[in-house]
């Protein structure tokens, strides 16, 4: 069976499916996946934001999210919210109404912010489909 079959952008409790999934499950996903570490490096990128963003996997991976990868996200509205989650020590689950212009004519999106205390990856999820 498909890992990926059954999870949307909106699931709840997506984290914890995403933590357990391969990178050929999250390849799957219909909406696009950055994972982070905890010094902000991408350690994984999916096939739908690859092909969406314009940028390979290779590219991406071990490269600076914030400052070097996507940098139309370093601000209050994601990278804040997920340092104030981390000093916190709180579980991270926002969806939110954005606007990327990175590389690219402004697009809206909705992104999903996810972490969790102690966990080794946090994840933006880019929906591009309304």
């Amino acid at each position: 069976m498909n890992a990926a079959a059954d999870l949307s952008f909106a699931t709840p409790g997506l984290y914890a499916h995403l933590a357990q999934m391969s990178p050929e499950d999250l390849d799957q996903l219909d909406f696009g996946l950055i994972g982070f570490d905890h010094e902000t490096l991408v350690c994984q990128y999916n096939r739908a934001e690859s092909e969406a963003a314009g940028l390979s996997a290779p590219r991406v991976l071990g490269q600076p999210l914030f400052t070097n990868v996507a940098p139309c996200l370093n601000n209050f509205l994601v990278a804040q919210r997920f340092e104030d989650a981390h000093d916190d020590t709180a579980v991270l689950d926002d969806t939110i109404d954005y606007v990327l212009t990175l590389r690219m004519r402004p697009i809206k999106v909705k992104l999903r912010l996810l972490g969790a205390p102690g966990s080794a990856v946090r994840y933006v999820l880019v929906q591009r489909k309304p």
